[in-house]
């Protein structure tokens, strides 16, 4: 019989073993051993690093209701919570004492969906702020007496409000919701000004808008009469508040669940957060529509929890910072985007689902909350600072115990 020529860690002094069958499988020459080794691992990129943390501040908890929409007043004075019993319950920012308690009868406890300040300036009266209803109705309250100033009536129950927001001078506002329109109503007079739709059906013939819920709304911050907004259809439409109609434009991708759209405050930038396990938190060019970048959110840094799908996404208004948060995972990130969106912090370990932030007018707070009931506000710190005043701890933030 042919002797077979078995490998060894030296190809000089193999020899040959008499009566085996021949083996076909094994070409192999030079040293085995270091052939056979793994593969040297390669050292892993270093991920990026902010120069910012954030810093576990006040937390406001015990409420009676969850919180679907938190927002900080324009002067920093106020953070407002529009809740699951339809109560909007307003708070001191710095000390988180109760301010006041606007509840109105046409709610009928429903939830209130969506809140927002009407900008400051010009002659109007200050800390006026605007709510909606899962019911359709829409009010004005004024914060600091605690007021009902205008409420529209409740003409159909079932056009479910989960979008609004204000132009840059406050001059007008837009809601959206159920009924996959968008209306824009001047601030005086309380009139509707346009009615922004598509059409029913498919073709070129049909206007252009969205086939299904809106759930959050954009106006652009240096084009007055633009609108974005997005919802449950997996597009992001582009309106002009001049004409009655279907939207200008539109690129397809995000799919919105809550108050998860912003516009970058040069205006070249949209932010969606998608209520999905992956691609999350995107950034797109607002005069093209193309994907810029998607950042990255990997699974949660809590043991044994599904991924983060984000209800609520926002620009700080000040900073280079993204914030998100949302379900599965029950956290909120916070993202450096001059740092290669390095993690700032994460606010981990909730028991409920994270459905609203807020950045605070200065950017150096955050508020964050949600279905467990509680507010938590945390501080934008300067890492190194942090550091030195507790050794250790500026690495990701979880959440502050809740306090009564």
């Amino acid at each position: 019989a042919k002797p077979v020529w078995l490998p060894s860690s030296d190809f000089g002094s193999q020899q040959p073993r008499q009566g085996a069958a021949p083996d076909t499988t094994m070409a192999t020459f030079g040293n085995i051993e270091a052939q056979l080794a793994p593969e040297p691992v390669a050292e892993a990129p270093k991920l990026p690093t902010s120069q910012r943390k954030l810093k576990p501040g006040l937390t406001i908890s015990n409420l009676a209701a969850e919180v679907f929409s938190v927002r900080f007043s324009p002067d920093g004075r106020y953070l407002a919570a529009g809740c699951g019993d339809g109560a909007i319950r307003v708070f001191n920012a710095s000390t988180g004492t109760e301010s006041a308690n606007l509840t109105s009868n046409s709610s009928n406890g429903l939830p209130t969906t969506v809140i927002r300040f009407r900008p400051h300036g010009g002659d109007r009266t200050k800390n006026v702020l605007l709510a909606a209803n899962a019911n359709g109705g829409v009010e004005h309250w004024h914060v600091s007496s605690g007021k009902l100033l205008h409420a529209f009536p409740v003409k159909d129950d079932s056009n479910q409000v989960y979008a609004l927001d204000y132009d840059q001078n406050g001059d007008r506002f837009a809601t959206g919701g159920k009924d996959c329109a968008v209306r824009i109503y001047d601030e005086d007079s309380k009139k509707l000004l346009v009615t922004l739709k598509g059409g029913q059906g498919y073709g070129s013939h049909v206007a252009a808008g969205h086939s299904n819920r809106i759930f959050a709304l954009k106006w652009h911050p240096t084009e007055p009469n633009c609108l974005v907004s997005g919802g449950w259809d997996n597009t992001i439409q582009i309106w002009d508040a001049r004409k009655d109609g279907g939207a200008v434009r539109s690129f397809y991708g995000p799919h919105l669940c809550g108050d998860s759209l912003d516009i970058s405050p040069d205006g070249s930038k949209v932010l969606t957060g998608s209520w999905r396990p992956e691609d999350q938190v995107q950034l797109w060019d607002f005069n093209t529509g193309k994907l810029l970048e998607t950042v990255p959110w990997a699974s949660s840094l809590i043991h044994h929890r599904d991924p983060c799908m984000v209800y609520a996404a926002q620009f700080s208004k000040h900073m280079p910072l993204v914030a998100a948060g949302g379900s599965g995972a029950n956290e909120a990130r916070v993202f450096d985007c001059e740092r290669g969106n390095a993690l700032v912090g994460v606010v981990a370990g909730l028991d409920r689902g994270v459905f609203t932030v807020d950045f605070a007018p200065g950017g150096k707070r955050l508020a964050v909350a949600g279905g467990d009931a509680a507010i938590r506000v945390l501080d934008v710190v300067d890492a190194a600072a942090w550091e030195k005043e507790r050794p250790g701890t500026a690495a990701p933030v979880e959440a502050p115990p809740a306090v009564p």
